[in-house]
């Protein structure tokens, strides 16, 4: 595991000399440079692991051939939703609109999931679901949540082992600002919502990518 890295400049001569002189060994890099291999050692370990260069036992180390650009495509296709999704905020399906709307301004969401007795997921409401009932003269406390929500099997969620970029293009497509996070239930007839990946997460991921901040 390495931090994303600008190489130094011993770094950067390592990278030159495998890929002009490649599969070569550690010994023999060292030899060029006029150190051990012991100095070399965290080197030869930052850059392998960030993917510059690869190593096979009794060959030696090689150029992968790709660049600073195609290792980073890489590493945010690699990037899981697990890894930056939040905490979910769910109401149950007997609450009404206007706990919803509480709910919703308190949590400072832009989506609610709704969950049935089992914490199973069956709804989803948005800031234009509520939004849309409250106008008129309907008394919010009389309506239940069930009645505007959105219901499986019409409902997009994601699971945490799927791709982060994966799914920053489902909520492109669907123009939706957020997903349900969930697994399924331990008696396989429904999901438990476990977390929310939305577009502030995505716009998280790739900031702190560009920072140089994120552990890959």
């Amino acid at each position: 595991m390495v931090r994303t890295i600008e190489l130094n400049k011993r770094q950067e001569t390592i990278v030159q000399i495998v890929k002009d002189h490649g599969p070569i060994t550690g010994e023999h890099i060292a030899d060029r440079l006029s150190l051990t291999r012991a100095t070399l050692r965290p080197d030869l370990a930052i850059l392998t692991m960030a993917g510059y260069l690869d190593a096979r036992p009794r060959v030696g180390y090689f150029y992968t051939g790709k660049t600073g650009s195609q290792l980073l495509t890489e590493k945010i296709k690699k990037i899981e939703v697990h890894e930056f999704s939040s905490i979910p905020v769910v109401v149950s399906e007997s609450s009404t609109v206007y706990e919803a709307i509480c709910t919703m301004f308190l949590e400072d969401v832009g989506t609610l999931f709704i969950v049935n007795k089992q914490s199973h997921l069956v709804g989803v409401v948005s800031r234009k679901d509520l939004l849309r009932a409250s106008m008129g003269k309907q008394e919010l406390n009389a309506i239940p949540i069930n009645i505007i929500m959105t219901r499986m099997p019409n409902i997009t969620f994601c699971f945490k082992e799927d791709h982060l970029l994966d799914v920053a293009q489902i909520m492109i497509d669907k123009q939706i600002d957020g997903l349900p996070v969930v697994k399924q239930s331990a008696a396989g007839e429904g999901y438990e919502v476990v977390g929310r990946i939305t577009k502030t997460n995505v716009t998280k991921a790739f900031v702190e990518l560009a920072r140089d901040e994120m552990i890959l």
